[in-house]
């Protein structure tokens, strides 16, 4: 029971609001009668101000209680709104000594006050409210952990004492109660949404939902979550994306299409890792990834424009220039760079395995050459890109849905977006022939055991809509919780998703933020 966990003080604010319902004053009433915000109130004062009208501003107001000062004939309180900070003020003259009691007897930082009256300018020139009449709206039974503001030079500093990631990603309600810029941070969330959206509608596109259960996972290179429908008997999976069914909608006419919903992967976690995250994919006809990528730069630094009013971005430490065009930068070329390993020459296994040997370095025997490639470049190139790169032209062992580079049969037209060493999004000109699509299932099938990522089921379904045709098709996938992430400057996944998935209580959740637990 809440009440058996309850500390003395605790107890103190349950024994207030069980004392107010004794004298008939319900501690959670059903309605508010708030009529506009703090920051509208003061708005309107100070242009009946400027306008020199003697008409008094009175507004009901309503928020949470946030500072707390009674001096016997007076009192003064802080309330915070969606909106922001304003002060209350309350006489013995306008309210009478019971009800000035009644405040500082009953009232406690964290409660939800509803406060009307008239605004005014005190001496010290704070817009405040002088309070007429008030009344409980929520007594907090839990007191919120207290802040503090200090100045520096002129500036406003908050210190929080809800530091510990561990706490506030569990309580993310008291989490946002206390850090304004928590609260910052998701509504600049909301905005990258919107700008994605109207960057798209601009461009044509059409924004469609596609089936979140699956009888056939697919589209991405990742382990899926199982779960079975009871009436029909039939195991389903949460989605890992939503590429197969948005490119059967291209072969249905629909020639730009987007989709900005969850998915969902059996996969470990990290700063940049949840099981759960919002993805935005689109695809578009008779293009291919050139466009895309074409599209893609001009869709980001739009984004960054909107929500963060700049192309200029700090991030982990760096400076990003997210202004078009980006570099773009093919993984044979990146690797000679950066390894002097040139993987057109070394085009087998047998030889990059006895290359990799020569080095020292460690690989799965039972791994295909393609996936050798994407082992070294990973660990040795991904890294390195710090600026915006499109990071070209990827093996065909591990790209089953792209098109083959002409003239390179091991190699597909897929690009990755890397911004300071983190993928940012994936994209392929998309392969459309269906008996090419087939064989590439079937080796995936041979090549990969059930527990590889890499790992792609047969989706006959989608081979029967690229047999009914679907033309030259661009596609993209990008994470939008990493792109959260870049434009507002947070390292982890987990200050950017409202409620993270984390390990039990107790076991360490916020270990994997380490940008090490890759």
């Amino acid at each position: 029971m809440l009440e058996e966990e309850f500390s003395e003080l605790e107890m103190n604010r349950l024994e207030k609001a069980r004392r107010l319902r004794a004298e008939g004053l319900e501690p959670y009433p059903i309605l508010s009668e708030r009529d506009t915000s703090s920051q509208e109130a003061i708005a309107a004062f100070e242009a009946a101000e400027v306008a020199g009208s003697a008409e008094p501003v009175e507004v009901t107001l309503a928020g949470r209680i946030r500072a707390i000062r009674n001096m016997g004939k007076l009192s003064f309180a802080h309330i915070e709104d969606g909106s922001g900070k304003v002060q209350l003020f309350f006489r013995v003259d306008e309210l009478g000594q019971e009800q000035l009691d009644a405040f500082a007897r009953n009232f406690d930082l964290g409660d939800f006050i509803e406060a009307r009256g008239t605004m005014f300018r005190t001496r010290r020139g704070e817009v405040t409210l002088q309070v007429s009449a008030f009344k409980m709206l929520a007594k907090a039974l839990l007191a919120l952990p207290a802040d503090k503001d200090e100045q520096f030079n002129g500036v406003t500093v908050r210190h929080s004492v809800l530091t510990d990631p561990e706490t506030r990603y569990r309580q993310r309600y008291v989490d946002l109660a206390v850090n304004p810029q928590v609260r910052e941070t998701f509504k600049l969330r909301a905005k990258t949404v919107r700008a994605l959206q109207e960057f798209l509608d601009g461009e044509g596109f059409i924004e469609v939902e596609t089936p979140i259960l699956q009888p056939i996972y697919g589209g991405a290179a990742a382990r899926p979550f199982t779960t079975y429908h009871n009436q029909l008997k039939q195991q389903l999976y949460l989605r890992i994306s939503f590429e197969l069914y948005l490119k059967r909608l291209i072969a249905g006419g629909m020639e730009r299409v987007y989709e900005i919903g969850r998915d969902f992967r059996n996969e470990g976690v990290s700063f940049k890792h949840n099981p759960e995250f919002t993805q935005l994919e689109f695809y578009m006809a008779y293009a291919d990834y050139h466009k895309v990528m074409d599209l893609v730069e001009r869709m980001v630094s739009f984004t960054a424009q909107k929500v963060a009013g700049t192309q200029k971005l700090k991030f982990r430490g760096h400076e990003l220039d997210l202004t078009p065009p980006w570099r773009r930068l093919s993984i044979r070329d990146g690797l000679l760079e950066q390894l002097g390993l040139d993987i057109y020459e070394l085009d087998s296994f047998d030889k990059l395995a006895a290359w990799m040997d020569a080095k020292g370095m460690k690989y799965d025997p039972a791994a295909p050459w393609g996936k050798l490639v994407s082992q070294l470049q990973e660990e040795y190139l991904e890294p390195k890109l710090i600026q915006p790169t499109f990071l070209c032209d990827y093996p065909r062992d591990v790209s089953p849905l792209a098109k083959q580079v002409p003239g390179k049969p091991q190699m597909t037209e897929r690009f990755e977006i890397f911004v300071a060493g983190m993928e940012l999004g994936n994209a392929f000109s998309e392969l459309n022939d269906p008996m090419e699509q087939e064989q590439r299932f079937l080796e995936m099938g041979r090549e990969y055991t059930e527990k590889d990522e890499e790992h792609h089921p047969m989706d006959e379904d989608y081979l029967r809509a690229l047999a009914y045709g679907m033309p030259p098709t661009g596609g993209f996938g990008m994470g939008v919780d990493r792109l959260v992430m870049l434009l507002t400057n947070n390292a982890s996944i987990r200050e950017v998703i409202l409620f993270p998935h984390l390990r039990e209580s107790g076991s360490g959740a916020a270990e994997a933020d380490a940008p090490e637990a890759q």
